[in-house]
């Protein structure tokens, strides 16, 4: 059982939907970005999505590819995002920290090296949007043998063929992608995405988690009411990019994860 397996048993039995949140390391810069994951918690996010910037992230819009775009700039690199979860883990021991991204920086550091590091850092689970299911003896099967969630992503276009690939040694959660296209592109819309929910939960016992086109409580509190939960990246980094104090990003968070949290 890893932190992500727990919070969902404990929200099942809470009857409560999960909510989870995206920042991007390093994003404006190191101590910011590490006040406000420090402060996620106690705005009511069950789960952490953890970016790790890369220079072509091809999955993300304008506003998360800005994001990264400025954590490299000011010199964020994959070290310095475990050194983040390290850091957030001499105060919280609980919380599931999901780290987000690309391959290339984890080829490049080296899988078994990654692995281990990732473990002792704190991580909980891995997102890697670019390694298909034809490529899970590179990282995924590694990262489950090590103790860490590989969790897939299931799109509008997985269809019933492709499904059961996706869905074969995945863990932790299942993560729909509500829209077809890139993040903050567009609204996600409940009426759309419960029966596909639906559908993926027919051939899974997964938790299954929405995210896309979520920006306000109101549509975190539609679209978590069909599925197990949802996310929120893009509307969140906004806030980031827009500059506002920290305080205020997390009552904006407040403000999603209680709409998640009242579906």
């Amino acid at each position: 059982m890893t932190r992500i397996d727990d919070t969902f048993a404990r929200l099942k039995a809470e009857g409560k939907k999960a909510f989870v949140s995206y920042i991007m390391a390093g994003d404006p810069d190191y101590g910011t970005a590490l006040e406000v994951m420090k402060g996620l918690p106690e705005a009511g996010v069950d789960i952490i999505e953890l970016g790790l910037p890369f220079t072509d992230p091809m999955a993300d819009g304008a506003t998360i590819q800005l994001a990264g775009q400025r954590a490299l700039e000011g010199g964020m690199t994959l070290e310095k995002t475990l050194q983040m979860a390290r850091d957030f883990r001499a105060g919280d021991d609980t919380t599931p920290i999901v780290l987000m991204g690309y391959y290339n920086p984890i080829y490049s550091r080296g899988v078994a090296a990654f692995l281990e590091d990732a473990k002792a850092a704190g991580i909980d689970g891995l997102i890697v949007v670019d390694l298909p299911p034809e490529e899970d003896n590179e990282l995924c099967i590694p990262a489950q043998d090590a103790g860490l969630n590989f969790i897939r992503l299931a799109t509008p276009t997985t269809d019933d063929a492709r499904l059961p690939a996706v869905l074969t040694n995945t863990s932790g959660f299942v993560y729909y992608v509500s829209i077809t296209g890139i993040t903050g592109a567009a609204a996600a819309e409940a009426t759309d995405v419960g029966p596909e929910v639906a559908r993926i939960k027919a051939q899974t016992d997964l938790p299954v988690i929405v995210g896309f086109g979520i920006r306000t409580p109101g549509a975190a509190r539609a679209i978590a009411s069909v599925a197990d939960g949802c996310v929120v990246g893009s509307a969140i980094v906004s806030e980031i990019a827009d500059g506002k104090p920290v305080d205020e990003v997390l009552d904006f968070v407040r403000s999603l994860a209680d709409g998640a949290h009242r579906a």
